[in-house]
């Protein structure tokens, strides 16, 4: 039986680690959800003289370190002084120094969204007039690297760990009652709570660098998990450790008192237990509907209560399957998991997916905002994924239900270990290792008595054993020599495992229904764990409807800047078709104020529709054929959903230049497009 079962499982475990290190390794830095809808002065224009301070408005609240907002002056030193303050609503600023010189000014920005993701960026403005040279500023990049991945990986198996836990607690106290005494399941359900504990920890540790530095050597900085703790998510984090706490109290007592307990006790207990138990599974639901996309922007107050039913819907679905799964592999063949209780989880999961439907079209609503955001932004496309996987998983449950329904109720009889084994598995028998050594001891038995020993005798050495009287002994009575008798008896208990094996597979597969079931469930496990990774990857991708609010703040800010800047100003709009999957649009390229020495430049990609979206990369060359000067190259820093920026870029002799910009769509799809423009 455990040869049977060990490929299959091999073959889940395997599906599982590639769906989620495919997903975590594709996985980029985590998506802003507050996005910069504006700032004083504005991003790219000229003020006449030097403002008191610089102030940033978000589409949301953001949280705010003490060098979360900095001013460069043109030879890259600070200018600003004290901390960010809120200073109304959304709007943060800082101070700046007293009697600033002209030139052009670079404002970077490193905060955290009401929904816990870094959010970083930088823009430039000019007091009197450009400079001919700014600071150089690598734009940070919130959430990346080694930190980031490892970050995206906590968070995949906190929420595996909650499913598993809580769903498998809920299938064994609604369903399966008897499942309390079963190994595998008790396994199980510890493993989820382990898996939950290990990964909140993690996370904990990990916050400070993943919003702040992003450097390794930061994650066991004892001053920076002191202000994570005062931070909303850390309160989340340690109120989980809190109630994990509880939900270990659960575990023990459903697996130590319930298992024990029989008639009207356990009956009082299972109801203590489930009050109980639902109430620290919401508890633990909500420490994530309070700290993430649920608790900020629209209707927050609706918004939680749903999230909390959804991840619960979620946990009694796909934590139940996951040890349904393991009863019907992991039971005993003549104590398998009863008809009865797999239609009973049959309900519950039905009345989970309608919990699911309901509360899923209300977060979709929510979050996308328009039917557009469904194609144009990450977030849609992910749901769209999500949704698509999730009618996989109905087909396939609609399948195990037919099977259900031909489960037989009868529990197969036990075989005592006395009883002679059928004669095919006395072949299996044979041919499992040592098997060849047992058979030749065979040939020595002495059959010549009244009686004869029973088949375990096999591994007896005869030599010494009494055959003198009427009847021969059974094994038990045997004289066994003492020299070998350890090995003997090794052989012999490989012999019995191997006749058990053969038993527990004879009895397993006599039920057709039972033998469909277990392979359609397998494949909705296997589909649910790649739902699972969806949902989480949802969690960290900017939602539909703030992405479309950032484009048209984009928008918004590059009219506003065109309309204040200096005459001179040159606009390129370029249409390109790399070929590949959404491979179509527009490049425009802003110039500011189209000079001999520093200019602004822009770069906005959008579709044929006219809406923002992001490419992997886009880079421009500057060639003056007449002089024979270029080709300059230039790659300008990711700002907002479509919009790329570099600031200084230097001219240095005035004429007609050639602006080529090379757009990369994918991997393997590029284009380059070209527009001549006077400059100086």
């Amino acid at each position: 039986m455990t040869q049977a079962i060990a490929p299959r499982v091999r073959t889940l475990v395997l599906l599982v680690l590639a769906v989620a290190g495919a997903l975590l390794a594709c996985a980029g830095p985590a998506s802003a959800h507050a996005a910069l809808t504006g700032s004083d002065p504005a991003q790219g224009t000229v003020v006449d003289k030097a403002p008191g301070q610089v102030s940033l408005t978000f589409s949301e609240q953001v949280a705010t370190a003490d060098d979360g907002l900095r001013v460069l002056d043109p030879k890259g030193s600070r200018v600003d002084t004290g901390r960010p303050a809120n200073v109304s609503g959304t709007t943060y600023a800082v101070g700046l120094r007293a009697g600033l010189p002209d030139g052009t000014y670079t404002v970077t920005y490193q905060v955290v969204s009401a929904d816990s993701h870094p959010v970083a960026g930088a823009f430039t403005f000019s007091i009197g007039a450009p400079s001919a040279t700014t600071a150089s500023v690598d734009t940070p990049t919130a959430g990346g690297g080694i930190v980031g991945r490892l970050y995206g990986l906590g968070r995949y198996l906190s929420y595996a760990g909650f499913v598993v836990m809580t769903g498998g607690a809920a299938f064994v106290l609604a369903c399966w009652p008897r499942g309390t005494s079963v190994r595998a399941v008790q396994r199980l359900v510890v493993s989820g709570w382990v898996t939950l504990t290990a990964a909140t920890l993690s996370l904990l540790l990990l916050r400070g660098s993943y919003t702040g530095s992003g450097k390794l050597a930061d994650v066991f900085d004892l001053d920076l998990v002191g202000e994570v703790l005062q931070t909303k998510t850390g309160a989340a984090l340690v109120s989980r450790l809190l109630l994990l706490a509880a939900a270990a109290l659960f575990v023990a007592v459903l697996f130590g008192a319930y298992d024990k307990r029989e008639g009207d006790e356990r009956r009082d207990l299972t109801f203590g237990l489930a009050v109980g138990g639902t109430v620290v599974a919401a508890g633990l639901a909500a420490g994530w509907a309070m700290s993430e996309h649920a608790s900020t922007g629209l209707q927050p107050g609706i918004a939680m209560p749903v999230d909390i039913l959804h991840l619960l819907a979620v946990a009694a679905w796909l934590g139940g399957l996951a040890t349904l799964l393991v009863a019907l592999y992991r039971t005993p063949a003549d104590r398998p998991v009863e008809a009865a209780a797999v239609r009973r989880f049959s309900a519950v999961a039905a009345g989970a997916v309608v919990t699911l439907v309901l509360t899923g079209v209300y977060q979709s609503w929510r979050q996308l905002g328009a039917w557009s955001a469904l194609t144009d932004t990450a977030y849609g496309r992910l749901l769209l994924v999500k949704i698509g996987l999730v009618a996989v998983v109905l087909g396939v449950a609609w399948l195990s239900r037919r099977w259900t329904a031909r489960l037989a109720d009868a529990t197969p009889a036990k075989v005592d270990d006395g009883e002679e084994a059928p004669r095919e598995e006395r072949v299996a028998a044979a041919a499992a290792p040592g098997a060849a050594g047992r058979a030749e001891n065979t040939a020595g038995v002495d059959t010549a008595g009244a009686g004869t020993a029973d088949t375990d005798t096999v591994v007896v050495d005869t030599a010494t054993t009494d055959t003198s009287g009427p009847g021969t002994a059974g094994t038990g009575a045997l004289g066994v020599d003492t020299a070998g008798g350890s090995e003997r008896a090794a052989q012999l208990a490989r012999q019995r495992a191997a006749m058990a094996a053969a038993r527990q597979k004879r009895l397993r597969d006599s039920d057709p229904g039972r033998f469909g079931l277990r392979r359609s469930v397998l494949v909705e496990a296997v589909v649910a764990v790649a739902v699972l990774a969806v949902t989480t990857a949802l969690t960290s991708t900017e939602p539909g409807r703030t992405e479309l609010a950032a484009e048209a703040a984009t928008a918004g800010t590059a009219a506003a800047a065109a309309a204040s800047g200096t005459t001179g100003a040159v606009t390129l709009d370029m249409v390109f078709d790399t070929g590949g999957t959404d491979g179509k649009g527009v490049v425009s390229v802003d110039i500011d104020p189209a000079r001999v020495g520093g200019n602004d430049l822009h770069v906005y990609v959008t579709r044929p529709n006219g809406r923002a979206f992001d490419i992997p990369e886009v880079k421009l060359a500057f060639t003056l054929e007449t002089q024979g000067i270029g080709p300059l190259p230039v790659v300008p820093d990711h700002i907002a959903t479509g919009h790329w920026s570099a600031s200084g870029v230097q001219i240095p002799l005035g004429g007609e230049w050639k602006i080529a910009v090379t757009v990369r769509t994918s991997d393997i799809d590029q284009a380059t497009v070209s527009k001549n423009a006077q400059i100086g």
